[in-house]
């Protein structure tokens, strides 16, 4: 009899626990997180892309410098295998001022909404974007043309701000992502097939910025909520109530 009274008692201890941790997941939330973390995090979002900027301006002045050969070498050379490489410093290189100072504004507005949960996260981010945008244009653009810019890693920053509050689930963080959406509205004219514009890396950089936002997604679960413990009842209806659950108690005490 003991060891029956066990069996119950480790069963319903069991559909408990089985209960709860079912019960235990993410559910949206308007709170932007702790404001001190989420300050301290903001400042080094704004260094991050305060001293990206300023190496793009740098590489751009020795480019013009040398004639724009940088760009012409280490740009990106569609389905050459050894511009792989390229894929990495492409990025960096722009065919002219113009080029650069139109890509300048949105990526320090991006990349600032795209860094300012967390600068490591941020920097996983950018590996794929550049990574996966810069594959995009080697695979898809026209033969014997040459690929450059950030546009690309701009537009996966966009992909990445417009989803990441649905992935994590915060309100706060879907409001940011809608209207830069609309704000930049503009932008997606250049995700059109157009000559002279490496749209393929634009196409692709927004298809990864979305696939970002998937992996990198926030994983930490919110506890259930008070009113729905998931625990044994033990109001007047329950079935552990009464003069026999009183002697089964009894029983297990007493070691029968």
């Amino acid at each position: 009899m003991t060891g029956l009274l066990r069996r119950r008692k480790t069963a319903a201890a069991a559909g408990g626990g089985a209960a709860g941790g079912g019960a235990a997941r993410r559910s949206w939330s308007m709170a932007s997180g702790d404001p001190a973390s989420v300050l301290a995090e903001a400042r080094k979002a704004l260094f991050v892309m305060t001293a990206a900027l300023a190496v793009l301006w740098l590489v751009q002045i020795a480019d013009f410098a040398d004639s724009y050969r940088l760009v012409l070498h280490f740009g990106i050379r569609p389905r050459a295998v050894s511009s792989l490489p390229d894929i990495v410093t492409a990025p960096f290189l722009h065919f002219s001022w113009t080029h650069l100072e139109g890509n300048s504004g949105p990526l320090f507005i991006f990349g600032f909404l795209a860094a300012y949960r967390g600068v490591a996260r941020f920097a996983g981010v950018t590996a794929l974007v550049i990574f996966t945008s810069g594959l995009g244009a080697w695979l898809f653009q026209s033969p014997g043309s040459v690929g450059a810019g950030a546009s690309g890693v701009v537009f996966g920053y966009l992909g990445y701000i417009i989803v990441r509050g649905v992935f994590d689930r915060r309100g706060i963080d879907l409001l940011i992502g809608a209207v830069m959406a609309l704000c930049f509205a503009y932008q997606f004219a250049v995700l059109l097939p157009q000559r002279g514009i490496g749209w393929q890396a634009h196409v692709s950089g927004v298809a990864d910025g979305i696939l970002a936002g998937w992996i990198f997604r926030d994983r930490r679960g919110v506890p259930a909520r008070a009113g729905r413990s998931a625990g044994p009842r033990s109001g007047a209806g329950s079935r552990r109530d009464g003069p026999r659950s009183a002697l089964h108690q009894q029983l297990g005490d007493s070691g029968l």
